[in-house]
């Protein structure tokens, strides 16, 4: 019987992520909390309803989770059969890819993050955070 000889393959390494200036960080963090405070939360978040049946928005916030920095929605679970009394659902990921640009990234109904906007700026990515219809929390 004649021995299998193993293959190698070479394997092209990753594109190393740019590290992202503290300068840069600070200023998405402080825009993007003053997008929330005066145009999301007045938009999205409303009293609760005096019979809540179904989930609904009560916060908006911010976070980053390694070089990504998202936004998500807070909701709250009423009803007896809820597993918590709330919960997070992420609607929008900016990813920083060098030379102070960021692709934006939406979260599809299946959980799939979609990339459509590539290398804009924060002032940019706000904006159509703000106004484009992929961006409902």
């Amino acid at each position: 019987m004649a021995q299998q000889r193993k293959a190698w393959m070479i394997s092209p390494s990753k594109k190393p992520k740019s590290s992202l200036p503290d300068s840069i960080k600070n200023e998405l963090e402080a825009k993007a909390t003053d997008l929330i405070a005066n145009v999301l939360k007045p938009k999205h978040v409303q009293p609760p309803p005096k019979k809540p049946s179904f989930n609904y928005i009560t916060d908006i916030g911010t976070k980053w989770y390694r070089h990504y920095f998202y936004f998500f929605s807070t909701y709250a679970c009423p009803g007896p059969n809820a597993l918590s009394p709330t919960s997070e659902s992420k609607f929008a990921r900016l990813e920083y890819i060098g030379d102070t640009k960021f692709a934006l990234y939406f979260m599809r109904h299946n959980g799939e993050w979609v990339g459509i906007y590539d290398a804009l700026s924060v002032d940019d990515c706000l904006k159509a955070i703000q106004d484009d219809q992929w961006f409902v929390p």
